[in-house]
C-alpha cells in the first residue's frame, strides 16, 4: 500500500476580508484551519480508469486514479478488495495520479477510498467501488492425498490444472498455497514438474499433528491471461511415528512406534538382479489380495525367473509394484537369504500383523541392499531422500545466496501486501 505521507498546503484565510455570513465557512471552520474542516464530495475532481455501471474491468490493467489539472492534490489511496485485501499502488511526486503496482485479481469486487486537497487545503474525498471481469483461464489446485488420518512421512500434494513455468509465475502460485500445523513445523513447497508440487517439513511430521493446506489463488493474477481459481482445501491428522527399518544384509525388519521398538521379524528381500531399492520409502497403500505376475514387471513368461502367485497381506511402497507382503512360499530363506524378487516378503502371521499396524504415509526404510537408491518422484514418494537444503532450492520462493551459500526468501516476488 503507498506509504507517501498525507501533506497538505494550509493556506491561511485571516487574510480575507468577508463579513460574516454562509460564505465565511468556505475555507473556516470552528476553529479557523482548513484541515478541521469537514471532506467535502470530490467527484467533480478526481477521475478513474475504471468502467462505470455494470462494466467490468479488465484485470490486465492497471487502475489509475487522476486529479483534475490545478483542482488540488491526491493525498491518499486505499484500495480493498471483497475480503479486505490491500491493493497496492505509486503515488506520483505531485499528487496528480495514482497508479496500482500490483496486479488487480479476476472476477473481484474492488473498493477505492480517495483523499485528496483542493488548492486552498480543504480536504475533499471519493469512493467508488468496481469489479474486474472474470478469467477465462482458471488455475485450481487439488491436495492430496484425501482427507484423513496418515503417517509421519505423508507429502502434501498439489496438482494444478494448468502448468506454470517462469520463477515468478511459480512464486505467485507457492505464496498463495497456504500449510499449516499444530503443532508447527518448519517446511516448504517443492515442484516437481510444472503442474506438481509436493510439500514436506524438514524432519517428519510430528506424531498427533493436524495438518491443513488451503488455497488463496482464487482471482489473483499467475502469468499472462492465468488467473487462479477456487480450489477445496484439505485437512490431514498424523498417527503415531511408525518406522520400519529393513537391513537388507542381516535379513531382518525392524518396527518403530514413537521411537520405541515394537516388533523384529525375518524378511527376505531381492536377490541379485533385482535387488530392492535402497532408501526411504512412503507406505501408498495396503491390499489384501493381490496377484503376482512376472509380466508386468518385464519377465518373459515361461523363463526361469517367471511367476503367477497369490498375494495377501500386500503393503505398497512402490508404484511399480515393490511391496510388503506374505510370502510363505520363502519361510526357510526368510532372516538368512534374499530370494525375493525385489519385494519384502515374511510369513503369513508377520505380514498380517505388520498390514494391520501401518497405514498410508508411514515410513518404510531399506538399508543395505545392492540396489539402486528410491527416487525422490515418479514411483511413489522419496521425497525423504532429498537432503533439506536439496528440497528447499526446489521452491520458487528460496533463492541461492550470491557466494552460493545459505538460502533467502524472496518475499519480494509476491504480488500482494
Amino acid at each position: 500500500m503507498n506509504n507517501t505521507p498525507r501533506i497538505r498546503t494550509v493556506v491561511s484565510c485571516t487574510l480575507l476580508v468577508v463579513s460574516l455570513g454562509a460564505g465565511a465557512t468556505a475555507c473556516l471552520d470552528s476553529d479557523g484551519h482548513p484541515l478541521a474542516a469537514k471532506p467535502y464530495d470530490a467527484t467533480e475532481q478526481i477521475s478513474f480508469n475504471a468502467p462505470s455501471g455494470d462494466a467490468k474491468a479488465d484485470p490486465d490493467k492497471p487502475l489509475e486514479v487522476t486529479v483534475e489539472d490545478g483542482e488540488g492534490r491526491i493525498t491518499d489511496v486505499r484500495v480493498t478488495d471483497e475480503w479486505g485485501h490491500h491493493l497496492a499502488g505509486e503515488l506520483s511526486a505531485d499528487g496528480g495520479r495514482w497508479r496500482s503496482t500490483a496486479p488487480l485479481a479476476a472476477g473481484v469486487k474492488y473498493t477505492v477510498k480517495v483523499s485528496m486537497e483542493d488548492e486552498d487545503g480543504a480536504p475533499g474525498t471519493r469512493t467508488i467501488t468496481f469489479e474486474t471481469a472474470p478469467s477465462k483461464k482458471l488455475l485450481t489446485v487439488q491436495f492430496g492425498p484425501k482427507a484423513g488420518t496418515y503417517g509421519v512421512g505423508q507429502p502434501i500434494t498439489a496438482d494444478l490444472t494448468a502448468p506454470v513455468t517462469g520463477k515468478e509465475a511459480r512464486a505467485v502460485v507457492e505464496s498463495a498455497l497456504k500449510i499449516e500445523s499444530t503443532p508447527a513445523v518448519e517446511g516448504t513447497w517443492h515442484w516437481v514438474d510444472d503442474k506438481t508440487l509436493h510439500f514436506r517439513p524438514k524432519e517428519y511430521w510430528p506424531a498427533g499433528a493436524t495438518v491443513t493446506a488451503v488455497s488463496n489463488l482464487q482471482g489473483v493474477k499467475v502469468a499472462n491471461k492465468l488467473y487462479g481459481g477456487a480450489s477445496k482445501p484439505l485437512k490431514l491428522t498424523i498417527g503415531d511415528r511408525i518406522e520400519a527399518i529393513t537391513d537388507a544384509g542381516s535379513h531382518q525388519m525392524t518396527v518403530k512406534r514413537n521411537g520405541e521398538v515394537i516388533n523384529t521379524i525375518p524378511v527376505t528381500t531381492g536377490k541379485p538382479g533385482f535387488s530392492t531399492r535402497n532408501g526411504i520409502k512412503v507406505v501408498l497403500g495396503k491390499e489384501y489380495f493381490v496377484r503376482m505376475r512376472g509380466t508386468t514387471v518385464g519377465i518373459s513368461e515361461g523363463s526361469a525367473d517367471s511367476y503367477d502367485l497369490p498375494v495377501y497381506y500386500a503393503t505398497r511402497v512402490t508404484w511399480s509394484g515393490e511391496y510388503v507382503h506374505a510370502a510363505p512360499w520363502s519361510v526357510g530363506s526368510q532372516g538368512y537369504a534374499n530370494v525375493s524378487h525385489g519385494c519384502t516378503g515374511m510369513s503369513t502371521s508377520n505380514a498380517a500383523w505388520f498390514f494391520r499396524t501401518v497405514r498410508e504415509g508411514d515410513i518404510v526404510k531399506v538399508i543395505n541392499s545392492s540396489g539402486a537408491e528410491m527416487a525422490p518422484f515418479g514411483n511413489g514418494f522419496g521425497d525423504w531422500n532429498l537432503s533439506w537444503d536439496i528440497w528447499r532450492k526446489g521452491s520458487a520462493l528460496v533463492a541461492e545466496t550470491r557466494d552460493g551459500s545459505s538460502p533467502v526468501d524472496v518475499a519480494r516476488l509476491r504480488p500482494q501486501v
